[in-house]
């Protein structure tokens, strides 16, 4: 989930502060102090020792300590399982001589002892060998995320975005739901959009959309000339699906174009119709020029138009895509958001986001259905208009480079 700053940042890879195993780093929180551990391991084999002694020559207990190691394997780290095991060995021999039993029994009893201390260890190794190479491959999808969704909330001249994102699937930090925040020389371009399907194939939809977005959001003066470039990236890589065999997709996206004034630029492309929460009163805002999605422009004789929408200054716009509105609870009704946000519609953006959040959760409980993706749209507190044009925001960004040399 991400609710202002991103909170699912990927931390099993860093490394521990003191660490002196290789595998310290994957085993994270589920290292074990030496002292409490070889302090409990004393203690347990007197306890075995004196319940051995107690039971004589009927029952021996002190063999069982080589569970101890497979036991230690699974929480600790390579060393700590190979003091665990050293110690059980040379426990399980002395005891062995002490009981005065012949040589080969003493020779088989502490065989046996090595033979499961070495599958210990062994398995130990196994398990941080894996959990190293898990929190890798979680470390470069922490990048990869950051290079398609930005950390939330992002600040421009115009306004401040805060945002929740959640992908269906736990172990994928990026799912089909895509949004983005560019400031250009026109003012702030936001989109939100939700690509047909999930896996990795809708992924990279999403991200052939955010690339083209970045582009043409400084490039293109017109909110419709920025909808027409992301057409062409849609039709382009469902081109290029259709030559790999795999099946073409559409997206679902709403851009909104702030430029500092209380008239907020839309095009809709099939996606759902954002909300107005101002002064304690939660609405939608209906748009009358809804288009098809991207990738289907082929199938409407008309062209893609913006549309203004009067947004005051002091209100929250809220985006979301229909992992949102069509969450269901264990009944199979779906998620009320319109009367749900007449409860929150006096909070600030943060806190309405947590709010619909935790609802959210509950309301469908813990059941995913669909990627989530929300943003809290506010102008910022000091809104400026935009530069007049290009060359102005090329200047203005030479100034910022040249400062910070």
């Amino acid at each position: 989930m991400t609710i202002g700053l991103q909170r699912r940042r990927v931390t099993r890879g860093a490394t521990l502060p003191g660490a002196t195993d290789p595998g310290e780093a994957a085993v994270g929180r589920q290292r074990v102090g030496n002292p409490a551990l070889f302090g409990g391991l004393a203690l347990l084999t007197a306890l075995v020792g004196l319940l051995d002694f107690r039971t004589g020559e009927d029952l021996h207990l002190i063999p069982l300590l080589v569970v101890i190691p497979a036991l230690v394997s699974v929480f600790g780290t390579v060393r700590q399982t190979i003091g665990v095991a050293s110690w059980v060995t040379v426990v399980v021999a002395c005891s062995r001589m002490v009981d005065g039993g012949t040589f080969w029994d003493t020779m088989t009893s502490v065989a046996f002892t090595v033979l499961a201390c070495f599958l210990g260890v062994g398995a130990c190794v196994l398990r941080i060998r894996h959990a190293t190479q898990i929190a890798r491959l979680r470390s470069a999808a922490g990048a990869l995320q950051r290079q398609i969704l930005r950390p939330l909330p992002i600040l421009t001249d115009q306004v401040l975005t805060h945002g929740i994102y959640t992908p269906i699937e736990e172990d994928r930090l990026v799912g089909g739901d895509i949004y983005e925040v560019v400031e250009s020389p026109y003012g702030t371009r936001v989109i939100i959009g939700d690509v047909q399907g999930k896996g990795l194939a809708a992924i990279g939809v999403g991200f052939a959309v955010l690339g083209a977005f970045r582009e043409a959001a400084i490039r293109e003066p017109d909110l419709t000339g920025v909808v027409d470039a992301l057409e062409d990236a849609v039709a382009r890589h469902n081109t290029f699906s259709a030559q790999t065999g795999e099946i073409e997709r559409f997206v679902t996206a709403l851009v909104l174009g702030f430029d500092g004034s209380d008239r907020v630029q839309a095009v809709n492309c099939g996606h759902l119709a954002p909300r107005l929460l101002h002064r304690g009163v939660a609405r939608a805002l209906p748009l009358r020029r809804t288009s098809v999605p991207l990738g289907m422009a082929e199938l409407s004789p008309e062209a893609r138009a913006a549309e203004p929408l009067d947004v005051p200054a002091d209100a929250t716009l809220l985006l979301c895509t229909d992992g949102v509105t069509e969450a269901r609870d264990p009944s199979g009704a779906f998620y009320p958001l319109d009367t749900r946000l007449s409860r929150w519609a006096a909070l600030g953006p943060v806190e309405l986001l947590e709010a619909l959040h935790a609802d959210l959760e509950t309301f469908s409980g813990g059941v995913r259905r669909d990627d989530i993706a929300v943003l809290a749209v506010r102008r910022a507190a000091d809104s400026t208009p935009p530069r007049t044009g290009p060359a102005d925001h090329g200047a203005r960004r030479a100034a910022a480079a040249f400062s910070g040399l």
